[in-house]
C-alpha cells in the first residue's frame, strides 16, 4: 500500500487501520483473552469491566502505538522493505501520526481506575519496551539478541489481565514460557527482513546468526516455551510443541520464509482458541 496523502477523516482512519497491522491485532488482544480465560473462575469474571476495557485497548489503540512507532522511526529503513509496498504501508512523514501514536500511548491512563497495580506494572512494561524497541537513544531493535528478549512485550497484555482478573500473579513458568514464545515468533518473522536489514545496514539477531542458524534459534526458544508450559500443564506443552516442529519443517522444506511467514497469524489464532477453550472447559465444566 502506497502512503496515504489525502488529509481527510476517512483517509486517515484507513491509513491509521493498515498502520496498526490487522493481520496482528490478536498478537497483543490474543493474551488477553487467553489471560482472562485462565484467570476467571466464574463465567461472570470473563467479562469483567477490566477484561473487557483491556481487550478493547489492546485491540486497536495499543497496536497503533506499537507499530506506529516504529513506522516512524523506521522511515528510511522501510524505503528498502518489500513488505511495505504491499501487505503493510509506509510512513510518509505526516505529522499528525506521532501526536496519535502518543495519544494512543496515553489512552492506557484510562485503564489505572480500572486494574490493580500489579496489572499496572505490566502494562508499563508493554509501554516501555514498545517505545525503547524503536525509540532512540534505546532503540533495541538494531541491538543483536536485545531485539528478540525485548519482544516479550507481546505476553504482558496476557499478564496483566490475568492480574486483573485473578487478583494475583501467573505462575512463573507460565511467564517464562510465554517470554521464550514471544522471542522466537519475532526473531522468526525478522527472516524475511533480513536483506532488507542487511542493505540498510541494520544488526539484528537474524542478520547476526544468517537464516539457517536463526531457524535453529528460533526452535531452542519455542522448544525451551513448551517445556516452560509443559512444567505448569503438560497439555499447555503439547500444544506449544507445534511451534518448534512447524519451524523444524520449514527450515527442511522448499517453502520460502516470506510465505510461511504470513502462515503465523493463522496459527497463533488457533492455538490461542485451543489454550483459550481449554480454559474455558474447566470454567464450565469444572
Amino acid at each position: 500500500m502506497t502512503v496515504a496523502t489525502n488529509d481527510g477523516v476517512i483517509d486517515r482512519l484507513q491509513y491509521l487501520v493498515v498502520l496498526s497491522r490487522p493481520r496482528f491485532w490478536f498478537y497483543l488482544a490474543g493474551p488477553v483473552v487467553v489471560g482472562v480465560a485462565y484467570a476467571a473462575e466464574t463465567q461472570s469474571e470473563l467479562f469483567a469491566p477490566a477484561a473487557v476495557a483491556l481487550f478493547a485497548y489492546f485491540l486497536l489503540p495499543a497496536n497503533v502505538f506499537l507499530y506506529g512507532i516504529n513506522d516512524v522511526f523506521d522511515r528510511e529503513i522501510d524505503v528498502e522493505n518489500p513488505k511495505k509496498a504491499s501487505k503493510e504501508t509506509r510512513y510518509g512523514g505526516q505529522r499528525w501520526v506521532p501526536v496519535v501514536v502518543a495519544g494512543c500511548a496515553a489512552l492506557a491512563l484510562a485503564l489505572v481506575p480500572l486494574v490493580p497495580t500489579g496489572a499496572l506494572v505490566w502494562i508499563g512494561v508493554f509501554l516501555v519496551l514498545g517505545a525503547a524497541y524503536s525509540a532512540p537513544p534505546v532503540r533495541f531493535k538494531t541491538t543483536p539478541l536485545f531485539d528478540s528478549v525485548s519482544n516479550g512485550l507481546y505476553v504482558a497484555p496476557g499478564i496483566a489481565a490475568y492480574v486483573a482478573v485473578a487478583g494475583s500473579q501467573p505462575p512463573i513458568l507460565a511467564i517464562v514460557g510465554g517470554w521464550l514464545w514471544a522471542m522466537g515468533m519475532h526473531t522468526f518473522s525478522a527472516i524475511p527482513d533480513l536483506e532488507p536489514d542487511r542493505n540498510a545496514g541494520i544488526r539484528t539477531t537474524a542478520t547476526v546468526l544468517g537464516e539457517r542458524r536463526t531457524y535453529a534459534y528460533c526452535g531452542c526458544c519455542w522448544l525451551l516455551a513448551a517445556l516452560a508450559f509443559g512444567a505448569v500443564d503438560v497439555r499447555l506443552g503439547v500444544v506449544m510443541a507445534v511451534y518448534p516442529l512447524l519451524v523444524g519443517i520449514i527450515a527442511g522444506s522448499s517453502v520460502g520464509v516470506d510465505r510461511a511467514y504470513w502462515w503465523f497469524p493463522a496459527i497463533n489464532t488457533a492455538v490461542g482458541t485451543i489454550l483459550t477453550l481449554g480454559a474455558l472447559w474447566v470454567i464450565v465444566h469444572g
